[in-house]
């Protein structure tokens, strides 16, 4: 089975998440567990804890294939460590708040460098960060995103992923999640069925597919190896649709989440809707 669907407003409350994924018949979803332009907010209050964990059941959401989405503030690679123990500390309320809500995944841009201090640097501060969040929380998997590699984002390849994921201390709790945009625009092609293997194979050999939780699947204004990440509504950007009829036809996608970041909501139910029939009986 594929677990598809989007990144849905949790505006009213997390159970509006819910509500609003399966307004869109999906399967899986991704939402901000808090308000992502904000360091701090209120905690979670019970009651809609629970609402959200009735949601869940009453459509079929299965809690292991949700996939929130951590803030765009967190920087958990940050040079400064005024502003990487904020990070840091920001990050556990994440995670504690997924777990809060029977979530078991969390997915996270890796970091920046802010032309401060080395690529690798920013790796190691990435890596210390995760670990530091990981011995004050429990349950959850932390995801980390491939990026595009734009400014001065780390992660846009998949040896940077692999020296991340070699320096967390508990392997069970980390994964990465495979944003197609990402990879196109930080060049690695993904236009064809046979470059979408190799692609594939070569993310196994240097990080290992067992890692794979996660798919963020979207098309691309950006132009190959651009370093530029621009997504585009599906079959509408410089990918193509062989990408996606592969990965609708790839048993390696059957059971982890896939979320469309596409950036026209107008087309949502036209994407899911086309996406599924391209999966072969």
């Amino acid at each position: 089975m594929n677990y598809i669907g989007f990144h849905v407003s949790a505006l009213g409350g997390v159970n509006q998440a819910v509500i609003r994924a399966n307004n869109l018949k999906s399967t899986s979803f991704s939402f901000f567990t808090k308000n992502q332009r904000r360091w701090i907010s209120p905690d979670l209050n019970q009651k809609n804890i629970l609402l959200f964990k009735q949601l869940c059941k009453k459509y079929h959401f299965d809690l292991s294939k949700i996939l929130p989405h951590s803030s765009y503030l967190i920087n958990l690679g940050h040079y400064n460590p005024f502003f990487l123990n904020k990070s840091i500390n920001s990050f556990i309320d994440e995670i504690n708040r997924c777990n809060q809500l029977g979530l078991s995944l969390l997915n996270v841009h890796p970091g920046n460098h802010l032309y401060k201090i080395s690529e690798e640097k920013c790796l190691q501060k990435i890596s210390h960060s995760i670990n530091t969040a990981l011995k004050f929380t429990k349950n959850v998997c932390v995801v980390i995103e491939n990026t595009a590699g734009q400014g001065s984002s780390v992660g846009y390849n998949f040896q940077h992923l692999s020296k991340i994921i070699s320096r967390i201390e508990d392997k069970s709790r980390i994964g990465v999640c495979l944003d197609t945009c990402h990879l196109f625009s930080s060049g690695y092609s993904v236009i064809s069925r046979n470059s979408c293997n190799n692609v594939l194979d070569y993310f196994n050999e240097i990080v290992g597919i067992k890692y794979l939780k996660g798919l963020h699947l979207n098309d691309a204004k950006s132009n190959f190896f651009s370093k530029v990440d621009r997504h585009h509504s599906l079959g509408y950007g410089n990918i193509g649709i062989e990408l996606f009829k592969w990965v609708m036809n790839n048993s390696y996608f059957e059971n982890i989440p896939i979320i469309i970041e596409s950036i026209n909501s107008d087309l949502w139910n036209q994407e899911i809707k086309w996406l599924r029939s391209l999966k072969k009986k």
